[in-house]
């Protein structure tokens, strides 16, 4: 006997729509993985996948380039490139001429991050020692860093001392046209490690020891224009 109550007929009929909708999920889940993949065959053109050989491709170039000339004159190129390199390297940025003097100290020491043994494991320093080298080594000469093309800066470093005692280092020119002319070493802050560590920002710069630390003082010359 079926109700009149329409409540109990939403009830009866969401109870058939929960069953159908469960035989339906039972069903699906019953169904074999291999029946849900159809081959649905060629459509369309296809061709095979083909990318030439990346080293074939550039051995090819090379050896077009070599027939022709062009190689020789990349070679030829490069040593010109590299030899200017070398007799003026790439002059450091953001030096300057000093305008007025400073003066300031420099301290060495490091921590040591992690303990240092030798090859048969004896401690050597341990881990958060503090080491400063210039308690066991000092300087054997000090620095002279100069604006290589400016005549007056490169006369300064002359009187700060002999070859034996003071290096003088440039910033900016050629370390080779130098030595030609003074008959002295002279050298060049590759990539500004020297002056970026000790903090230098103008030239003429001079770097001295004085006990555990290291004096830096940066002078103001009268400039005297590009050396001749």
């Amino acid at each position: 006997m079926l109700s009149t109550d329409p409540h109990c007929a939403f009830k009866l009929w969401a109870a058939r729509r929960r069953n159908v909708a469960l035989l339906a999920m039972m069903s699906l889940a019953l169904v074999p993985t291999t029946l849900q993949s159809k081959d649905y065959g060629t459509v369309g053109q296809t061709w095979a996948i083909a990318e030439p050989d990346l080293l074939a491709v550039i051995r090819a170039q090379l050896l077009a380039a070599k027939r022709d000339g062009r190689l020789d004159a990349i070679n030829r190129q490069f040593e010109e490139n590299a030899q200017k390199r070398v007799n003026r390297p790439v002059p450091l940025n953001g030096i300057t001429p000093a305008r007025t003097d400073r003066a300031w100290s420099y301290d060495p020491t490091v921590t040591v991050s992690d303990d240092i043994r030798d090859s048969k494991g004896n401690l050597i320093a341990a881990k958060g020692q503090r080491f400063n080298p210039l308690h066991l080594i000092g300087m054997t000469h000090s620095f002279a860093f100069v604006d290589g093309d400016n005549a007056s800066e490169v006369s300064w470093a002359m009187r700060q001392g002999p070859p034996e005692k003071l290096w003088i280092v440039m910033v900016k020119g050629s370390p080779i046209e130098r030595m030609k002319q003074f008959k002295r070493r002279f050298y060049f802050d590759q990539q500004g490690v020297m002056t970026g560590k000790f903090g230098i920002e103008h030239t003429p710069a001079l770097v001295t020891q004085a006990g555990d630390r290291l004096d830096l003082r940066e002078v103001a010359l009268k400039p005297e224009g590009p050396a001749q």
